[in-house]
């Protein structure tokens, strides 16, 4: 045992250019296209591969949206659990000499206490309607943060006591990767499903511009890409960058459009709790209703016109665009970073051509961020509806004691008339 712990500590001290390699992912090709594209070179091959398979995910994609919002929430947390275990793997791979007591365990167990918050106070949020009709929901609402904090203290209990002497250093790496994990994963994914309750077009276009942008910028890059962009991702071009950058924007602004028409896309997803489903009807806001615009003096000479009718919500998906081409890309070049300092080319092989989903996800969690900012800085104002549902939940005593203050107040603004006191 002594002699154990002492090889324990040797590694523990090794460089990192002593990290054991990761062993190479499998191809994963389905056999009719590897017969199919046995003639063609690899280059070639790979592009028909990484064509058919992205046409085959938008597909799946465009399913889903018609499924409705409900199926896109289990959609990104199938996505988050997927990327979190592709993440986790590596570090358990990397350091699997090391024998970590209870590391796959705890982090497992660690993912359940963080969702269990998360999703926790998304349904004490938005589902307040239903809560208030299940008593023994009720009591796991209100105690919802102290059970997520008592569960995570558990957690945190175990990982103390599997601490092994001369190995804690490690021991706390992987713990730190575990929550540097669950803070890419589990958190950007709460904000894009709080994205979806705002409209499914907050979702649609952040999500398909970065789709649109990784898409073109491959294109053009494999076309026309001839001088590097970065370092950490050699096959990336600036005439890739650049065209993926023009393409985006253009498609972003169309896309809008064609969007901004339809409630179902437009309207603050809702738990109708009469029919227990989730409802997109609503009068569309400001920025889903057309108007008219002035077009600036130096492009009406190249357009040829004064005026142009659009939704004030095309402008915002320019903002949206923009970041996804520009800033968005960096995403990836971070897990370029990280794979390069783990030597593996991809995080997993679930997608043939593509590698694993944390290699197609991982520019959208920053978009997820992006877009929630701007929202509660740009977009959002009082919700009426979400208020009242948070009123409904109150004792009836509280209820008529707002209705007092809120009437008084009425009152004193000249809102309500005189003869309406009493």
């Amino acid at each position: 045992e002594v002699d154990l712990e002492e090889r324990l500590h040797e590694l523990d001290l090794r460089s990192d250019s002593d990290i054991p390699d990761v062993p190479p992912p499998t191809d994963s090709t389905p056999e009719i296209l590897k017969r199919a594209l046995s003639g063609l070179s690899a280059r070639w091959k790979n592009w028909w591969i990484r064509g058919i398979l992205s046409l085959a995910m938008i597909s799946g994609f465009f399913l889903i949206i018609y499924l409705g919002s409900f199926m896109l929430m289990l959609l990104v947390l199938s996505i988050q659990v997927k990327c979190y275990h592709e993440i986790i793997t590596i570090g358990y791979r990397v350091y699997h000499s090391y024998d970590l007591p209870w590391f796959r365990s705890l982090s497992w167990y660690f993912l359940l206490c963080v969702n269990y918050f998360f999703y926790g106070e998304t349904v004490a949020d938005y589902f307040a309607t239903f809560v208030q009709r299940r008593e023994q929901l009720q009591f796991l609402i209100r105690y919802h943060r102290f059970i997520s904090f008592a569960l995570y203290l558990a957690g945190f209990c175990m990982f103390v006591l599997s601490l092994v002497k001369k190995h804690y250093r490690l021991q706390f790496y992987m713990f730190a990767w575990t929550h540097v994990t669950l803070l890419i994963t589990v958190t950007q994914s709460h904000l894009v499903i709080q994205n979806l309750f705002e409209g499914m077009i907050w979702f649609l276009v952040p999500i398909s511009s970065v789709i649109c942008n990784d898409i073109t910028a491959y294109i053009f890059g494999f076309f026309f890409g001839r001088t590097p962009l970065i370092k950490l991702s050699p096959k990336k071009t600036w005439e890739g960058f650049i065209g993926g950058f023009f393409s985006t924007v253009i498609f972003g602004f169309i896309f809008s459009y064609f969007l901004a028409q339809h409630q179902y896309f437009v309207c603050p997803v809702e738990y109708n709790s009469e029919t227990n489903r989730f409802v997109t009807e609503c009068e569309p806001s400001e920025l889903f209703q057309m108007k008219k615009y002035s077009v600036p003096p130096l492009l009406q000479a190249v357009l040829g016109w004064e005026t142009v009718n659009m939704y004030p919500f095309q402008m915002h998906s320019f903002a949206l665009s923009t970041f996804a081409s520009l800033i968005g890309p960096f995403g990836g070049f971070f897990a370029s970073g990280f794979k390069r300092a783990f030597k593996i080319k991809d995080f997993a092989d679930t997608i043939p051509g593509h590698g694993g989903i944390m290699d197609r996800f991982d520019c959208q969690y920053l978009m997820a961020t992006f877009v929630h900012v701007y929202i509660t800085s740009f977009i959002r104002g009082p919700n009426p509806s979400k208020l009242l549902k948070q009123l409904l939940i109150l004792q009836p005593e509280q209820q008529l004691s707002v209705y007092k203050t809120l009437k008084s107040h009425l009152v004193e603004k000249g809102i309500l008339q005189p003869s309406l006191r009493g």
